[in-house]
């Protein structure tokens, strides 16, 4: 709790206090350390012994009960807003105006349902009939990982801009810098094949000017000529295990 960052200051402030007390010391060193009064030292120890952890919650307060309705606030946020604000989600500020209440309440009722507009993920559903089998092995990999065996990252970066200067780079002289053009000449693009040795960190590399199963292939092939002397304390070959990504040329026929 006290390495929580989702959590209240508060309850983290009485975590310590607890832990403090754990290690012995008395309630004027842990009011020092922990930055609250001896009296709130005594309130909080005392909570913990009666009820444990969830005694470092504050209790439900007395009062007049809550008049504005949290869940129409929060329907109200998945809403999209007009189109004449020039936004895509809505802020506190312009929901509270929309709606006449403060700031604040519309906070209180996000945080009360988990809601947060500021926030946004990217997702990608697989439609590949073969996905549950490919994460069976990727994971396997780790959570048994094989005994004499090479496994290699496989990657590509395709569409590499190949760029050249129009004129020779002037080197540096005394008094000058290094001068370039400010142009240059597109000679097409290409694709960098490359295989990581998790192990080793060697890397198997090659370029090529397609990004297709053939290029892929013959990848492969290099990989193989590159570790096929590789053998155990016994001489037996090991094992050649891949982990690349789901890419349509992987799952060629001729992959």
């Amino acid at each position: 709790m006290t390495r929580s960052q989702s959590i209240s200051a508060g309850i983290v402030q009485r975590a310590r206090i607890v832990l403090l007390a754990s290690e012995g010391r008395r309630n004027a060193e842990i009011a020092e350390l922990a930055g609250a009064s001896r009296p709130k030292v005594n309130l909080w120890r005392d909570r913990y012994e009666e009820r444990g952890i969830a005694g470092l919650v504050d209790e439900k307060r007395s009062g007049r009960p809550r008049t504005l309705d949290h869940a129409a606030i929060v329907t109200a946020t998945l809403m999209p807003p007009p189109k004449s604000l020039g936004v895509t989600h809505w802020s506190s500020r312009l929901l509270a105006q929309r709606l006449k209440i403060s700031p604040t309440s519309v906070l209180t009722a996000w945080r009360a349902y988990g809601i947060k507009p500021w926030r946004s993920e990217t997702f990608r559903f697989s439609t590949d009939p073969e996905l549950v089998g490919k994460v069976t092995d990727i994971c396997g990999l780790y959570l048994a990982p094989p005994e004499n065996a090479i496994v290699l990252c496989v990657d590509e970066k395709s569409q590499i801009q190949a760029l050249d200067r129009t004129q020779p780079i002037l080197p540096m002289q005394p008094g000058l810098i290094e001068r370039r053009s400010h142009d240059y000449v597109r000679h097409g693009t290409s694709t960098l094949f490359a295989a990581l040795d998790i192990a080793t960190g060697q890397v198997t590399a090659a370029l090529k000017p397609r990004h297709r199963n053939q290029e892929f292939l013959a990848f492969l092939k290099q990989i193989e000529r590159a570790y096929r002397h590789e053998v155990d304390a016994d001489g037996n070959p090991v094992e050649l295990h891949l982990v690349m990504d789901n890419y349509a040329a992987h799952k060629h026929a001729n992959i």
